[in-house]
């Protein structure tokens, strides 16, 4: 369900393929570039393709990094 609306570099947002939350670091033209919460590997998709994440959404990646970070999963 996208809205249309390009979040705007430092936003949250929800990449609607995959179900990802991340920061938009960049755009260009109609290709934004999300970097996972918590950091990692960026990654490119369609502006059509992403809408802006909710408070839920942003709270469920971050406690989910979080969790993952303190069994060990991540470095």
């Amino acid at each position: 369900m996208n809205t249309g609306v390009r979040p705007p570099v430092g936003a949250f947002a929800l990449d609607i393929r995959t179900a990802r939350v991340g920061k938009v670091v960049a755009v260009d033209g109609e290709i934004l570039r999300l970097r996972p919460v918590g950091g990692g590997r960026d990654w490119e998709c369609a502006r059509t393709t992403v809408r802006p994440a909710t408070v839920t959404e942003r709270l469920r990646a971050t406690t989910a990094y979080v969790n993952a970070r303190s069994r060990g999963e991540l470095a």
